[in-house]
């Protein structure tokens, strides 16, 4: 047996251990752990291109060619450097050697490709899921899902249109024992949830004082910037620090406030809020940096609930003993989801009534590969769903609704006021200066059309 097939088989093996919460979680509704297993291998194997393979897409790619069932076909990366580095990587998990592209839009033309993987820049998020669709591919985009709310409402409007699956980035919610707690929680074991705080911590810093210079000679900078006006390269900009410009990024609050939203809409099943606010700014260092270093986002629902979101980028100072976490108020008690596969019940003495553990480590600071095995689940649950059509644990109407939310944050947070919202559909309610943040300008030939 080859090297690359023990690795597939080893990785596979770790991914599934311990993991009999499968059925009571639904993730593959019918299968037990061990069954499930069995599968991996069995059904016909999905081909997937990947675009974005600098950080987070090389661990995807990683991810992706591990699987049994999946051959990475094609990598696609404005970077020639990225290129060369993430054939090596998929290389040593596969048989065949991925095709590699320049211009994603190129993999989108081949017959070879069933899905594409974008991990680019944020503002290249909803750009090119629509164009996968309208080529026909299955979509597995990381979060967040677009970089401003019109392109969400769009993308959403795509998936129902080309009839293909698009599973958004929410890994969390295919991790068996956060599907455990979520599930316990909407049971009641809490009592009524009436407030949700997450958070966020790391210690970043500066990004300095950019300067114009030229474009490397290994960077595509044109088609970097893609849909996005152009504007001239800098020095301090690629390859992650455009998340802190509004112009492409969003922020910390979706970089990784979107993770924790999520986990607290999904357990106090909530859609839109009547109210959000946002209050914060960049502190620490005079630099680049464009948005907030420091976020507070409240939001207020007509069930008669409130979410919090707290963001420090450049102060790591833990919350409930997590860099990053979710804490769920209820009238008989609370409970905990830190960072990684476990949760922990507390009644309102603060006693702890129940912790459950999965046991792997997570780390998530880790800008790139935080939690490979449970982030297989997650995998595993979007190829089900195009080859049997088992639902998806994080589609893109779920997706959109969470990554709506901290974009209202942010709107509210560039506007210096609270928004009021209407709780139907999540749109901002008389307030132009607002509204006007709703989609973005485009460079010419770009713009987003379904």
């Amino acid at each position: 047996m080859s090297d690359t097939a023990n690795s597939r088989r080893s990785f596979i093996k770790k991914t599934t251990a311990g993991s009999a919460l499968f059925v009571a979680g639904g993730v593959l509704p019918g299968f037990s752990a061990k069954s499930y297993a069995r599968i991996l291998g069995a059904n016909k194997r999905i081909h997937v291109s990947v675009m974005g393979v600098n950080s987070r897409g090389a661990a995807l790619a990683k991810n992706f060619s591990r699987q049994a069932n999946c051959d990475v076909a094609h990598i696609c990366d404005v970077d020639r450097r990225a290129i060369s580095k993430c054939k090596k990587i998929v290389a040593q998990h596969q048989e065949t050697e991925p095709k590699a592209f320049g211009d994603f839009r190129r993999s989108l033309e081949s017959r070879d490709v069933d899905a594409l993987v974008i991990a680019a820049p944020d503002h290249w998020h909803a750009p090119a899921s629509l164009l996968a669709l309208q080529a026909g591919k299955h979509v597995y985009v990381e979060k967040p899902c677009s970089h401003n709310p019109g392109e969400g409402e769009l993308l959403v409007s795509a998936a129902k249109k080309y009839k293909k699956v698009v599973q958004m980035g929410n890994q969390r919610r295919s991790w068996p024992h956060v599907m455990e707690g979520i599930d316990a929680l909407k049971n009641g074991i809490i009592g009524r949830v009436y407030y949700g705080k997450g958070w966020y911590s790391n210690n970043r810093g500066p990004i300095g004082i950019g300067k114009e210079t030229a474009v490397p000679e290994w960077l595509d900078w044109d088609l970097w910037q893609g849909p996005a006006p152009r504007k001239k390269f800098k020095d301090n900009l690629v390859h992650y620090n455009w998340h802190w410009h509004w112009h492409w990024g969003t922020g910390e609050a979706l970089n990784n406030g979107t993770h924790m939203i999520d986990l607290l809409r999904w357990g106090m099943e909530l859609d839109y809020p009547s109210r959000v606010s946002s209050n914060g700014g960049r502190y620490h260092y005079q630099d680049d940096w464009e948005t907030p270093d420091t976020q507070i986002i409240n939001l207020d629902f007509e069930e008669g609930k409130t979410l919090s979101w707290e963001g420090r980028s450049c102060n790591g100072k833990n919350i409930e003993g997590s860099s990053v976490g979710v804490m769920f108020y209820g009238e008989q008690g609370s409970m905990l989801i830190p960072g990684g596969n476990s949760y922990t019940l507390f009644d309102l003495k603060n006693k702890v009534v129940k912790k459950v553990d999965g046991g792997a480590k997570i780390d998530p600071r880790d800008p790139a590969n935080p939690a490979e095995q449970l982030d297989a689940l997650h995998i595993q649950n979007m190829f089900h769903a195009i080859s049997n059509g088992t639902s998806l644990n994080a589609d893109i109407d779920s997706g959109h609704k969470s990554t709506l939310l901290v974009q209202l944050g942010n709107i509210a947070q560039r506007v210096g006021r609270s928004l009021d919202i209407d709780s139907n559909t999540g749109h901002i309610l008389d307030d132009r200066e607002a509204q006007k943040l709703w989609g973005r300008t485009y460079e010419k030939g770009w713009e987003m059309k379904l």
